[in-house]
């Protein structure tokens, strides 16, 4: 019988295969397959695998990020959502009284938004440019969380700009920052160094998780927001 136990957070789980741990999210809508990925049934539920490869947030938790700043009823604003693979955990993690609102600019992965949001009533596709927060700010009201995973050379200003008309004191970003989205020229160290300390104008910063064993030249940062 498969053993799922808890993480640090009440709402995700993982399992061993091995010496391997493997995250699970407890699936929301068990009919539905968003990415290919593996259902496992336990103690009466079926949970989702989270591939760290495909996503930087379960990459971040299995590198060590000290805690999972999203809870069960927050509200979640991600901004480049892309398809939805996170923005699917998220959704199990928020759960039914939660929200999970999705800004994404491209056109082709926001259709596979738009059917992910068929099959869950809690995301909410946005087309929109992240850069001018003002596009959507008639849809979203103060959030617990920003979420942002943005190839964007500005992505540290986009998100204070979010923060700030967004994010409530005291909310949770987790931002993943790729350095040669940034600056290709320069060593990703100087690129991180000179993000966080970007970030810290607006964030008292937690941690920063490097994650190169799943995404190359990657780190997750975790912030609380402190205007």
């Amino acid at each position: 019988m498969t053993q799922v136990s808890h993480t640090t957070n009440p709402r995700v789980f993982y399992m061993l295969q091995g010496r391997k741990k493997v995250l699970l999210t407890q699936d929301a809508s068990p009919e539905y397959s968003v990415y290919g990925e593996q259902k496992v049934e336990a103690d009466s539920h079926i949970f989702r695998t989270w591939d760290p490869y495909r996503s930087k947030l379960a990459s971040s938790i299995l590198e060590g990020l000290p805690s999972i700043p999203i809870r069960e009823e927050d509200t979640v604003l991600y901004l480049g959502a892309a398809n939805g693979t996170t923005a699917s955990h998220i959704s199990d993690i928020v759960g039914s009284s939660g929200v999970v609102y999705c800004v994404e600019f491209s056109p082709v992965p926001f259709g596979d938004l738009i059917r992910l949001a068929e099959h869950r009533t809690n995301i909410f596709p946005i087309l929109a440019d992240a850069r001018d927060p003002v596009q959507y700010s008639f849809m979203v009201g103060g959030v617990d969380v920003l979420y942002c995973d943005l190839a964007q050379p500005s992505q540290c200003e986009i998100v204070l700009s979010n923060a700030a008309r967004f994010l409530r004191s005291g909310g949770h970003l987790l931002q993943a920052i790729k350095a040669s989205s940034i600056d290709s020229s320069l060593p990703p160290s100087q690129v991180y160094e000179t993000a966080v300390s970007e970030l810290s104008r607006g964030f008292a910063i937690r941690s920063t998780i490097p994650l190169d064993r799943y995404q190359k030249k990657h780190i997750m940062v975790w912030g609380v927001y402190a205007p």
